[in-house]
């Protein structure tokens, strides 16, 4: 760095003139020399890691097919429903996955409530 550079921030993003700077959003417990990838980015994010076809699946085993085309109702969990046909429509349809998503959650907190409260 010459003189005639001002200091950057140490929380100013990184940059090729700045290559050390840590982005505002790190997390505190995140070593500064950790690179990016190495860092937690969604630890309280529940559906973090969960593939489509695993809550798809999930789903379906939790409140069966029927069920599950009630309270989404699309014709891949009405008419003939199978976990492929689910997954090719819900990859095209960020709306019904966002339901999928939604209900998934709520299956997920219904299962611990259950667990909790003894069966």
């Amino acid at each position: 760095m010459n003189a005639h550079e001002p200091s950057l921030p140490k929380s100013a993003p990184e940059t090729p003139s700045n290559p050390g700077a840590v982005p505002a959003n790190a997390p505190i417990d995140a070593p500064i020399d950790a690179p990016a990838d190495a860092r937690p980015k969604q630890a309280h994010n529940p559906l973090h890691g969960v593939t489509l076809e695993a809550m798809v699946v999930g789903l379906a085993d939790y409140f069966g097919w029927r069920e599950l085309g009630e309270r989404i109702p699309v014709r891949c969990f009405q008419s003939d429903p199978s976990v492929s046909s689910s997954l090719k429509f819900l990859r095209k349809t960020p709306w019904a996955r966002e339901k999928v998503e939604s209900l998934y959650l709520f299956m997920l907190r219904d299962q611990r409530r259950n667990a909790r409260d003894g069966g």
